[in-house]
């Protein structure tokens, strides 16, 4: 006896938004001009959110510990809820656009029908992103935030995702994120406040008059 490929068994999803992704995968295919900037930004623009994470630990080293410890603590919040998306991916598996609706446009060239749409992990990325910076520094968080609404719109504009896949996304990933910040904020803080008048003084906390110049 033979069992179905999983595959084959793999989740449509165009059947919940596929008329609003052709609308956008419409809208790239009348803006072609916009094709190569939107799709080199949609795998590159991830790095914005490394660099506001890396400016938030820069920010850190002039104020107290506690923030030092969301600053550090900022990255593996991603890490988890990246982690969290990928079993969700596996679990539901719902097979790429391109697949299901062949005949709409695409800028993003198909990937193998095992790489899975839902949720997105860009996006997943992107809105971790921005729980992750809410408790160290809500200017940042804002800005990331404004980031991630960008992310979420060329990952659909390219044809990876559906609109629903972007959305799951942002609301695994906030409040995994934002919980993971909470609780390694406080289970960190000892360690963090002793490392930073330790051997790590340098990278954790910055020199006195730079801290005083900068109150």
């Amino acid at each position: 006896m033979t069992t179905a490929s999983p595959v084959l068994l793999a989740f449509d999803g165009s059947h919940i938004d596929g008329s609003l992704f052709g609308s956008v995968t419409g809208f790239a295919r009348d803006t072609k001009w916009l094709n190569s900037p939107v799709e080199l930004w949609t795998n590159a623009g991830l790095g914005v959110f490394a660099v506001l994470m890396a400016v938030g630990w820069w920010q850190a080293r002039r104020r107290d510990a506690r923030a030092m410890t969301l600053a550090l603590a900022a990255p593996v919040c991603v890490v988890a809820a990246f982690a969290v998306a990928e079993v969700v991916k596996k679990l539901v598996a719902e097979v790429r656009p391109c697949y299901s609706l062949p005949h709409d446009y695409y800028v993003a060239a198909c990937p193998v029908r095992t790489d899975y749409a839902f949720p997105s992990g860009h996006e997943t990325t992107a809105a971790a992103t921005v729980a992750a910076l809410f408790l160290l520094d809500r200017r940042l968080s804002a800005i990331a935030a404004g980031f991630a609404v960008l992310e979420g719109f060329t990952r659909v504009y390219v044809g990876a995702h559906y609109p629903h896949d972007v959305v799951a996304a942002a609301v695994l990933a906030l409040p995994v994120a934002f919980v993971a910040s909470l609780l390694l904020g406080r289970i960190g803080l000892p360690v963090v406040a002793r490392l930073r008048t330790g051997a790590l003084e340098s990278v954790l906390t910055a020199s006195r008059r730079a801290a005083h110049a900068a109150r």
